[in-house]
């Protein structure tokens, strides 16, 4: 199959990462994978494999995230069998994609917790099809009506970062060290990026009133417009020192090897590839139950139950036999839920049937 990925730019987000890494599967397993951007670079530029062919719309980037000159001559010259668009931008041209390339299945996805603009909401009803990351999120298009069930499939995000089979035995240690926890520390971590629907606010004031002892860092990757703020708070309510503010890292694995508990207090998901690999990787976690964390399978509370939210947190801290027994259910769960073979075979699958729908 011809493949066209759309995203508008590689930034450092989830559905970036979920877009390299399908481009990178549909190319290994033989079909002719193009990723077309809006606009070049980003931090994810170097993400797509050399047998992924890739395309920038913009000459040099203007930062338009929704500025797509050529989009339909250029989508034209590759011919695809399938268009699979990521990302608020893309979905929001993928009506337009449908419009003018009437050979081609357009295969818009709904990965977003966010209300969904016009031309999004226009485009999910134009589209050949629609693939939700949640079965949550899925529910919620067809109950209001946005999209008809028979157009619907879920698909979950796969492991963009999956264990290592045989990871450095003194890797953790080297980690923590790095960051000045000791062996009696513990470590917990939150991989995404800094905006206001991920509502860091919240988990820096739950943190605030766990005591000093046993001693607690938290550590936090990745960058984002609210990170400031972030900072102020956790320096006015006296816990600065137990927080690592990590920035953008490119490949999180090492953290999760030495971190003990996943931590989440975002407000606005669909399906978190945080929590996902976290879980695969053996860490117990404790999250907001915003659309779709449920289906991650760790511990959720509501979003607006703080006493909760405390109560498991001083769980995590104080029963650590419940962490190694959580953290190995959850292992097994998402190595076999969010692998990435059986993600990608799952889109292919779709494409298939879409492409010969008597096949």
């Amino acid at each position: 199959m011809k493949i066209l990925v759309v995203q508008d730019h590689l930034r450092s987000g989830g559905t970036e990462r979920q877009a390299c890494l399908l481009a990178n599967a549909f190319a290994a397993g033989g079909h002719e994978a193009t990723l077309l951007t809006f606009r070049p670079g980003g931090a994810l530029a170097h993400a797509p494999a050399p047998q992924v062919q890739r395309i920038c719309l913009q000459p040099f980037d203007l930062g338009w995230d929704w500025f797509a000159p050529g989009l339909t001559r250029r989508s034209r010259a590759i011919a695809p069998d399938v268009v699979l668009c990521l990302g608020r931008m893309a979905n929001g041209w993928a009506g337009w994609i449908a419009r003018r390339l009437p050979s081609a299945r357009v295969v818009a996805t709904v990965r977003t917790g966010k209300p969904l603009p016009w031309a999004y909401r226009r485009s999910l009803q134009t589209v050949s099809h629609v693939v939700a990351n949640s079965t949550e999120t899925g529910q919620r298009l067809v109950e209001t009506g946005v999209v008809a069930r028979e157009r619907l499939s879920v698909i979950p995000n796969a492991l963009v970062f999956p264990p290592l089979a045989h990871p450095d035995p003194g890797a953790r240690t080297a980690v923590r060290e790095r960051h000045g926890a000791g062996a009696d520390t513990l470590v917990f971590l939150w991989v995404g990026m800094f905006r206001p629907e991920k509502n860091h606010r919240a988990l820096i004031e739950h943190l605030a009133q766990l005591p000093a002892t046993p001693p607690w860092q938290l550590w936090l990757a990745g960058d984002g417009p609210t990170r400031p703020e972030i900072e102020r708070l956790a320096r006015a309510l006296g816990i600065i020192d137990r927080i690592r503010f990590l920035g953008f890292v490119a490949d999180p694995t090492s953290l999760y090897l030495a971190a003990d508990a996943a931590l989440m207090t975002s407000r606005r998901e669909s399906l978190s590839n945080f929590l996902i690999e976290a879980h695969a990787h053996g860490l117990p976690s404790l999250a907001y139950a915003a659309t779709g964390v449920p289906e991650c399978g760790g511990v959720t509370v509501p979003m607006d139950d703080g006493a909760r939210f405390r109560a498991e947190l001083r769980r995590l801290v104080d029963d650590p036999a419940w962490r190694q027994q959580e953290g190995k259910r959850l292992a097994a769960f998402a190595r076999e839920e969010f692998s990435t073979e059986r993600r990608t075979n799952a889109y292919l699958s779709l494409f298939q049937r879409l492409i010969s729908p008597s096949a």
